[in-house]
């Protein structure tokens, strides 16, 4: 184990009333204790921000990649479904014979119902509303 060094210490009176007062409600047996315990404790706080400043920038990366990875696969699944959607729209106007006013009301009442939502859309609830 390593022996203690003794040093010159110079503080202000307030400083020294404080350790004084403090140092046995810290469950230190002396004053010197104490004073080393805050020296420790504030060591360790200056090393751990050097070591978030260290690996701040090295999460921020990794979030950063990982939400281009989820956009990407995001982009390439919303394609797949966009072409499905163009796919079932052109067999729908191939085999159906709708009016313009049919269309633009059939629209206005997507936008409202997907707004009512929040975009969740069951075939089952659709297939109820056609058949009511």
């Amino acid at each position: 184990m390593d022996s203690k060094m003794k040093f010159p210490l110079w503080v202000y009176p307030q400083t020294m009333k404080d350790v004084e007062h403090l140092y046995k409600s810290d469950n230190c047996k002396s004053q010197s204790e104490f004073i080393e315990r805050a020296i420790k404790f504030y060591v360790g706080y200056l090393n751990q921000e050097r070591e978030v400043n260290y690996l701040s920038p090295m999460i921020t990366e990794t979030v950063k990649a990982e939400i281009r990875g989820t956009e990407q696969r995001l982009a390439r699944l919303l394609f797949k479904v966009a072409v499905e959607l163009g796919k079932l729209s052109h067999m729908l106007a191939a085999s159906t014979n709708v009016d313009e006013e049919t269309l633009r009301q059939l629209h206005i009442m997507c936008v409202n119902e997907v707004r009512k939502i929040n975009g969740i859309i069951a075939y089952d609830d659709a297939v109820k509303y056609q058949q009511e």
